[in-house]
């Protein structure tokens, strides 16, 4: 695992404060969906292992000596675009075109790309992940996985095993994964010290923010959601009774619901009727399902339901991306 140095910590500390800023205050005078909220969006966008990412910090998760091609989608005339590395190994290979190998040890990597003439710049928290061949059985240094089936569930990629598993310190657990969530708030809800381990796909956070910034668009003012339950592994999706073939156990789904106002660990009482219930729920339900249909949400096609309160928890939603559209608890 590779120990960030004085100097990059430094960096990163300093990238964190940012973050706060920008998320605090509109950039360039642009206001955001809603009082108070920004998109956390840069002025130039990325393409990257299949994504557009437009946010100024965001996170990807690849294998060590994994090569990526980073290609900057700017507006015209805003001038070139520079890429820093803290490590690995980067190569310009045309005009806002880059080509990016990653070391051949675990660990977090950030990847900068600015304008230096401008404030506009976007940090790429780089998760150079734990190969998957490196389980022993059911364990990763001593973390339980369990056993993911050996062939997946209808043929499409998101039901493939994953390539490999974010190693999660006390280091890196408060690390940005895009404006508004960071690593931690994904983590498996099972018992165990660190090194965790989880899986996290880029799309699941591209279509999180998506639906962040919808919710603000609609009047609830929300910095962040409350995750329920991000990855799990499949020893723990098995303990607590959920099928074999969860798109949590692939880094593809969230558990989430809106707590602001109070912070108590339950969804707010969206409709104002003095309670916490299903009928909140369906308000965060309702907003993301009118996402569908629109041109620009078909990548983010998946999963949709909407759980009552029990004994136990509170309402929810589960939003999931596993590329085809499928509904259930409405």
């Amino acid at each position: 695992m590779n120990t960030p140095s004085l100097d990059l910590r430094e960096s990163i500390r300093r990238d964190i404060l940012l973050t706060i800023v920008f998320l605090l205050f509109p950039v360039n005078g642009i206001p955001g969906p809603g009082p108070g909220f920004s998109t956390g969006k840069s002025g130039f966008t990325v393409r990257v292992k299949g994504e557009i990412v437009p946010y100024r910090i965001f996170a990807l998760f690849v294998l060590p000596g994994e090569t990526l091609i980073f290609e900057a989608l700017a507006p015209p005339g805003r001038g070139r675009l520079i890429l820093e590395t803290a490590a690995g190994k980067a190569v310009s290979t045309a005009a806002g075109t880059w080509r990016w190998r990653a070391p051949e040890e675990s660990g977090l990597v950030p990847v900068r790309i600015f304008h230096p003439q401008t404030a506009d710049s976007m940090r790429l928290n780089i998760f150079v992940m734990v190969p998957f061949g490196r389980l022993e059985g059911e364990y990763l240094n001593g973390y339980r996985i369990g056993s993911y089936p050996a062939e997946p569930f209808k043929p499409l990629p998101v039901y493939q095993r994953p390539d490999g598993f974010v190693e999660v310190t006390g280091e890196n657990r408060e690390t940005r994964v895009s404006p508004h969530f960071t690593l931690e708030q994904f983590l498996c809800k099972q018992e165990g010290g660190d090194p965790r381990y989880i899986v996290l796909r880029e799309r699941l956070l591209l279509k999180l923010e998506l639906i962040l910034e919808k919710v603000n668009e609609n009047g609830y003012r929300c910095d962040t959601f409350h995750i329920m339950s991000g990855y799990r592994t499949p020893y723990y999706n098995r303990l607590i009774g959920n099928g074999r073939y969860s798109s949590h156990i692939y880094g593809g789904a969230a558990d989430i619901f809106i707590d602001e106002n109070p912070k108590d660990g339950l969804m707010d009482d969206l409709n104002g009727d003095g309670r916490s219930d299903h009928q909140d729920a369906a308000i965060l339900y309702d907003i993301i399902d009118g996402m569908y249909g629109k041109p620009w949400y078909r990548r983010f096609i998946g999963g949709l339901a909407k759980y009552e309160r029990t004994e136990f928890r509170g309402p929810f939603v589960h939003v999931d991306v596993r590329g085809v559209r499928a509904r259930w608890g409405h």
